[in-house]
């Protein structure tokens, strides 16, 4: 399994799963952060499904992501509750992800062992934007 530096440096696509059009909810904030250090976005939510947030699509599911790309989706980064993982981590293995990233606060071994047996990388408990600026100062 890589590092999270190494899948932050290596990663250029990235799936937000239940990103809002609410600037103040942590998934809008990750989100245009990540696309402010130069990542594609994807936005994943049925609720926004047809809409453009932050200037990018927004998809019903990953596997309609997936398959408006011409590439792979690096990272799936999952704004979603514990319970909703195992579903996702399924998701995320079809859609031929490289990385469940569950955000902070949000635990699921099953969900985690399940990526990780079918060869993704897998970050627990952990926000992509706050890595990611410990990562730009120690480099």
């Amino acid at each position: 399994m890589r590092s999270i530096l190494a899948i932050l440096k290596e990663s250029k696509t990235i799936a937000v799963v239940g990103l809002s059009n609410r600037p103040e909810r942590a998934s809008h904030a990750v989100a245009a952060y990540l696309q402010r250090q130069g990542y594609r976005i994807l936005g994943v939510n049925p609720s926004y499904a047809g809409q453009h947030i932050l200037g990018v699509p927004v998809y019903a599911s990953l596997a309609q992501a997936a398959a408006a790309l011409d590439g792979p989706i690096d990272v799936v980064d999952c704004f979603r509750s514990a319970d909703a993982m195992l579903a996702l981590a399924r998701e995320a293995i079809d859609a031929g992800a490289r990385c469940l990233w569950m955000q902070l606060g949000v635990v699921n071994q099953e969900a985690a062992d399940l990526a990780a047996a079918a060869g993704l990388d897998v970050v627990m408990d952990r926000c992509m934007k706050i890595e990611h600026a410990h990562a730009g100062a120690a480099a």
